[in-house]
């Protein structure tokens, strides 16, 4: 395996999936993220073999392998639903999501637990996230569920590395069960990325609850909001909270090899440029 960064983010799969590669190499992605369905619809059109050749084609033409593409689920989606009906919903969303990945030779989805609506206990919402990775692995083959962690705003499970390792736990396969850290996500739940103290101690910290080795993608964005303020709101790199000084740190960090590092950032435009800046950082 190279041993190198894979940068880019989370581009416009507008017209067909098989855009996407196409928009990632226009800004110097070696990495990047899509939805491969209408994020905020719960049911799309079945991809079609032109839509699945295409993209196969169009990535291997700009040199994109599975190890960097690393798609997101709808936001509609909610694994932990308390009720019966809003979590078969969910459930059949994400099986359709991973069938959808797993047509495209994707081999990881990036997508946010779950939350428990007031409606359940924590631990109840988290047993049924696992519950629903286990249905969706048991129905797929080449697939890895994705677990990005939360800023904790409302009931959103996911916040803690704690809640990860609890999923982690009760699923069946866990060879095919990852995390993504969101950078601006970590920073809103309190885990100080900023500072060189707390950014040993998040790592020391992520590797003895969850583990290293569970580490298969990060969404790379500063934040808008102050050190544990729960709330999510992404800022271009080194306009936030967080700082320049972070992400060249990050960038510096052999931990983060060979895994999808997708920036979230707000301002597209500024996409080619922070792409350049952070390869300069390594």
């Amino acid at each position: 395996m190279t041993n190198k960064k894979f940068i880019g983010a989370h581009v416009s799969a507008s017209g067909g999936v098989e855009n996407a590669p196409v928009n990632a190499a226009a800004i110097g992605a070696t990495a990047f993220a899509l939805f491969t369905k209408n994020q905020k619809q719960w049911f799309a059109k079945p991809l079609t073999d032109e839509n699945i050749e295409k993209f196969k084609a169009n990535c291997e033409k700009h040199g994109y392998t599975p190890d960097q593409i690393l798609p997101h689920d709808s936001y509609l989606i909610n694994l932990g639903h308390p009720e019966e009906e809003g979590l078969n919903k969910s459930r059949n969303a994400f099986l359709d999501e991973m069938q959808r990945c797993e047509q495209l030779g994707i081999t990881l989805l990036n997508f946010h637990p779950g939350s428990h609506l007031k409606k359940i206990s924590e631990d109840d919402c988290l047993q049924r996230i696992a519950e629903s990775i286990n249905m969706a692995l048991d129905k797929t083959r080449s697939v890895r569920a994705v677990i990005e962690n939360t800023a904790g705003q409302g009931s959103n499970m996911g916040y803690r590395f704690e809640h990860l390792a609890r999923i982690i736990e009760l699923t069946d396969d866990k060879s095919r069960v990852g995390v993504c850290i969101d950078t601006c996500h970590g920073w809103a739940a309190g885990y100080d990325f900023a500072s060189d103290k707390g950014y040993e101690e998040v790592w020391s910290a992520f590797d003895e609850i969850v583990g290293l080795q569970y580490l298969m993608g990060i969404h790379l964005n500063d934040a808008k909001k102050e050190l544990g303020s729960k709330v999510d709101r992404h800022a271009s790199i080194g306009e936030g909270f967080m700082g320049a000084e972070t992400f060249s740190r990050l960038m510096k960090d052999e931990r983060l090899n060979n895994i999808p590092i997708i920036l979230e950032t707000p301002d597209p435009d500024k996409w080619k440029e922070e792409i350049e800046w952070l390869k300069s950082q390594q």
